[in-house]
């Protein structure tokens, strides 16, 4: 065979040799790169959920101590008259700083409930939040318009694909993360004078249809609020104050009534016989969140104090922004005492039919202040196992919010005439008593918004709003 023309340089064995185990060099240099790549992924994934999960559980706690401070009344008492802003918000052992702590370690952070040491629950007014572990240390805008700010954090977190780094003398065994949250509760009352831009109204949802006149029957029945610039009369706590009061409201038609008709008792309701009387509102479309009732929810009426009604619009500070509704009647001849019984019962979880409703302590008025409620019976979350029956609760179906009405707005014989609301009532319902649908409440907070506001409202499930102000 004849040679080729062409010859390839050929490599001699020894240079082949040491080329052998690059491969595997390579290899190990990409797997120390993948293990750095899954710490970085991996560990910071975990770090970042966690970052999360703390902030998750700030938000809840600062909202928790806010809605403590809400159904306490203090801004019904902004000066301080009852010198109780100690017992609700003066340091750890208070209402509101256990309120939020037990919130945030209900909230797991990697798995962990966090200890009492690693939260801090602070108060303070206005935009900077709060810095004091006592409110009762705070002044006036404390009681206006009250911040809470609670901060977390949640050291030795667990790494995983970065402990090899401990092969190169660092150490990360472990980590940490923090977060911080401000929620605030807002009262419109005498807004005007603390914004440069006039009264802040506000407009809360599910509000029950029981329009009440601005007629104080614990002070004289003077005003609940002053209809020009919305601010509390008699701030503080009963006997003193609005705040505990307890009074009773029926509705101020004739009884038993002509079924379907609501026929004034008096041109203009107000505080006679020891009850405030109340117009029933023109709920204006079906509620939502009603609940299964025994006897049967029939009408929007009852819908809308059974359930939660956030079509129809009660627009405080607004002339004539709400309508009576005088086609209804609350008292008709219904077996369980009208329309107004009917759905208080269920509303409440009420004996004999729905189990026994919650109550404030120590069950029978006058009431215990700051208000503390005990779970009854009925209570959904005892009947679930939740909580037993005369626990500490935060929140029950009994507080609901009513408006208040300025009674030279009721004019006119129209079957539907609108009136101007000026201002609303929280309260607590403790029980009903027939057959005249007298229903016993304690005004846990008051709200009030003058008769001709200007800006926008401030929106929220209450009268007294509260809100995340935190940054995002």
């Amino acid at each position: 065979m004849r040679p080729p023309l062409i010859r390839r340089p050929g490599r001699s064995a020894g240079l082949r040799s040491k080329e052998r185990g690059a491969t595997m060099a390579l290899v190990a240099l990409a797997l120390v790169t993948i293990i750095a790549m899954a710490a970085l992924s991996i560990d910071i994934g975990t770090l970042y959920e966690a970052k999360a999960e703390a902030q998750r559980a700030a938000d809840a706690a600062a909202l928790a101590g806010a809605r403590t401070i809400s159904i306490s009344g203090i801004t019904g008492d902004p000066g301080n008259i009852s010198a109780s802003w100690q017992t609700i918000c003066g340091g750890t052992s208070s209402l509101a700083t256990l309120a939020a702590t037990t919130i945030a370690q209900q909230n797991l952070i990697a798995g962990v409930s966090v200890p009492t040491t690693s939260i801090t629950v602070t108060y303070g007014a206005g935009s900077a939040g709060g810095t004091a572990l006592d409110c009762s240390t705070l002044g006036s805008a404390f009681g206006v318009n009250p911040i809470v700010t609670v901060s977390v954090q949640r050291t030795n977190l667990q790494i995983f694909f970065a402990r090899i780094f401990t092969l190169f003398g660092r150490n990360f065994s472990g980590g940490s993360v923090s977060a911080s949250a401000s929620a605030e509760v807002f009262n419109s009352s005498n807004s005007g004078s603390v914004a440069s831009s006039g009264m802040i109204p506000v407009q809360p949802r599910c509000v029950k249809p029981w329009i009440i006149p601005n007629v104080d029957p614990g002070n004289s029945s003077a005003n609940f609020v002053s209809p020009t610039d919305g601010s509390i009369l008699h701030p503080g706590i009963s006997p003193i104050g609005v705040i505990g009061e307890s009074f009773n409201i029926n509705a101020d038609c004739v009884y038993p009534g002509t079924l379907g008709t609501c026929t004034l008792i008096s041109p203009i309701p107000g505080y006679a016989g020891g009850f405030l009387q109340y117009v029933p509102a023109l709920a204006q479309s079906n509620s939502g969140a009603v609940p299964s009732c025994l006897v049967p929810i029939t009408n929007n009426f009852q819908k809308a104090i059974v359930g939660c009604d956030q079509t129809t619009v009660y627009a405080c500070g607004t002339p004539l922004g709400a309508q009576v509704d005088l086609t209804e009647n609350p008292v008709n001849s219904n077996p369980l005492d009208g329309d107004t019984g009917t759905a208080v019962q269920c509303l409440t979880n009420a004996a004999p039919l729905y189990g026994g409703a919650d109550q404030l302590a120590p069950g029978a008025p006058p009431f215990a202040y700051p208000f503390q409620i005990q779970a009854g019976l009925g209570n959904p979350l005892v009947a679930q196992g939740v909580v037993n029956n005369n626990d500490i609760i935060t929140t029950s179906p009994s507080i609901v919010t009513i408006p208040i009405f300025d009674t030279a707005s009721l004019a006119g014989a129209n079957t539907q005439p609108p009136v101007t609301i000026v201002g609303f009532l929280q309260v607590f319902i403790n029980g009903f008593i027939g057959p005249n649908n007298n229903v016993s409440v304690t005004v846990m907070n008051v709200a009030g918004c003058s008769n001709n506001a200007t800006n926008a409202p401030v929106t929220g499930t209450s009268p007294v709003p509260v809100r995340l102000i935190t940054p995002p």
